[in-house]
């Protein structure tokens, strides 16, 4: 059975449609078509019921899919150890967030480095969309991004950063005892906006209120956002990594509101399925000691 029929098969149904897999496996659309159709052969049954543009699994489709699913992964892994020439690379690509290269990759190369002294690292940054592209297209080797959902690339939860209001010393919330989040309708706001879904529930907040923020400032980067409420412009809900340096000096203080809580930015790290394992589990490992400290 070809494994690459069933990888199309896999694909097609992740993506919903004969044109987006082929998209993202790089073959074009009749390619795809033919991989199912030889599978179909294989398998002396339809997978797919095609009504107009729109594509649905059969039942016979449905039962296999699992088994396609698990023979994928089989596959990588034993592709993996193979070709596992474990010799390491001397060159490891490295994609992340800006975020990410601010607050997390300074404190986590300096020990990798340690661990693989012959691996040079270089750097990039780039969206989450950006870098999961480059990724697929091998640019880079592993990145460090918001989740992402792609059945050729493998993602390792690394880092789940709460979201929290953070204001200035001396600012008049911190003499508040019982503070309502209706008091930010009479601030002005410095709003870091990076576009992942958490930021979109901050909105719903903010929406939920008698009184929205005013909102006077608008940037997607950290720092910015961070420096403007440092100056006394505003106030601003930051990930907690990135202001975690200025809270221990005492220059900026995270304020929790109910309506608030559990909000949070989540990295990742990502790879191609069954490439780079290693690395991977050492970043997550050192991220995980960190912590635990």
């Amino acid at each position: 059975m070809n494994i690459e029929n069933m990888e199309a098969f896999v694909y097609v149904i992740h993506y919903g449609s004969f044109n987006k897999a082929a998209d993202a496996l790089f073959l074009s659309q009749p390619s795809v078509t033919a991989r199912i159709q030889s599978l179909e052969r294989e398998l002396d049954c339809r997978l797919f019921d095609r009504i107009g543009k729109q594509v649905q699994m059969t039942d016979e489709g449905k039962r296999f899919l699992p088994y396609a699913q698990q023979l994928l992964q089989i596959y990588r892994k034993g592709k993996q150890h193979v070709q596992h020439k474990q010799q390491l690379p001397n060159e490891l690509r490295i994609g992340c967030t800006v975020s990410v290269a601010n607050y997390l990759i300074p404190g986590l190369l300096p020990e990798m480095k340690l661990r693989y002294p012959q691996i040079q690292f270089k750097l990039q940054t780039g969206t989450t969309d950006e870098l999961a592209n480059k990724v697929l297209n091998k640019e880079v080797d592993i990145a460090f991004s918001r989740p992402v959902s792609h059945p050729g690339i493998r993602s390792i939860k690394l880092l789940l950063d709460p979201i929290r209001l953070h204001v200035y010393a001396g600012h008049s919330f911190l003499q508040e005892e019982n503070l309502s989040i209706e008091a930010l309708g009479d601030e002005p706001l410095v709003f870091f906006e990076c576009g992942a879904l958490d930021w979109l529930r901050i909105h719903r907040v903010f929406e939920s209120l008698n009184r929205p923020p005013r909102i006077e400032f608008q940037t997607d980067n950290s720092e910015t956002a961070k420096k403007l409420v440092l100056q006394k412009a505003g106030i601003c809900f930051l990930p907690g990594i990135c202001a975690r340096q200025e809270v221990e000096e005492g220059k900026l203080f995270p304020i929790d509101f109910p309506e608030t809580s559990g909000i949070s930015m989540q990295t990742c790290a990502i790879s191609l399925q069954g490439e780079n394992t290693e690395i991977l589990q050492e970043f997550a490992a050192i991220l995980k000691s960190r912590a635990s400290d």
